[in-house]
């Protein structure tokens, strides 16, 4: 079973990161009892940020705002956000389902840019003179993402285009452990301010590849 989690169960801040947190721990909960049993089911999880023009993404509603010639509502410019087509959060699935062991949480790489950014590539794709209207941070948004948070990027296991974090499957009767089994801490988590950063024109030339941007450019029929 691959359960389908998010950037916001990282240091989650809001209702919605801290119920997909508790999916991610019960997930874990449940591999463990299986690896007890001797149980050869599979429970796993992935986690992503935004999947590009899903549901709540800004990307339908900076288009509608271009279509109605309304100003670009942008919270902070400078706040970034991974950019993942709907190809690639499948791509995820299938790896985890293809490569799992019990209790791993799978984390693909991926771009990132800023919302500004990504107001303007639009601009340019619609050829659109809209104003950007600062309108500041919402409740519970984050300035970046994170998929990786640091205590798990001291045990990830890095599979090219992927991160595999495993699940802890020591009990708490520390004494059976020397300290050598365990982690050693690094101090940087993998987010959307430390991966790939996509410029304007790489956002053009990824937006392009959308289905729904290319039927809103009217390139295909809907």
């Amino acid at each position: 079973m691959v359960v389908l989690s998010t950037d916001k169960a990282v240091y989650p801040i809001n209702t919605m990161g801290m119920t997909k947190a508790l999916m991610e721990k019960l997930t874990i909960s449940k591999a463990r009892e299986t690896a007890v049993r001797k149980n050869k089911d599979v429970f796993c999880a992935t986690r992503y940020g935004n999947v590009m023009c899903s549901r709540g993404s800004i990307i339908p509603l900076f288009i509608k705002q271009i279509k109605e010639g309304k100003p670009l509502t942008v919270t902070e410019p400078a706040m970034t956000r991974f950019m993942m087509p709907l190809q690639e959060s499948v791509d995820l699935v299938l790896f985890a389902f293809e490569n799992a062991e019990p209790g791993d949480i799978f984390v693909q790489k991926a771009p990132a840019a800023t919302v500004c950014d990504l107001a303007n590539a639009l601009k340019e794709l619609f050829n659109a003179d809209n104003e950007i209207q600062i309108i500041g941070s919402r409740h519970g948004e984050k300035m970046f993402e994170t998929l990786c948070g640091k205590e798990e990027m001291s045990k990830a296991i890095d599979m090219g285009s992927f991160y595999r974090i495993p699940a802890d499957m020591r009990d708490l009767n520390y004494t059976k452990f020397v300290q050598t089994d365990g982690p050693c801490l690094v101090n940087e988590e993998y987010n959307s301010e430390n991966t790939k950063r996509l410029s304007v024109k790489d956002l053009k030339e990824l937006l392009l590849t959308v289905d729904f941007v290319k039927e809103q450019l009217g390139l295909i029929k809907d």
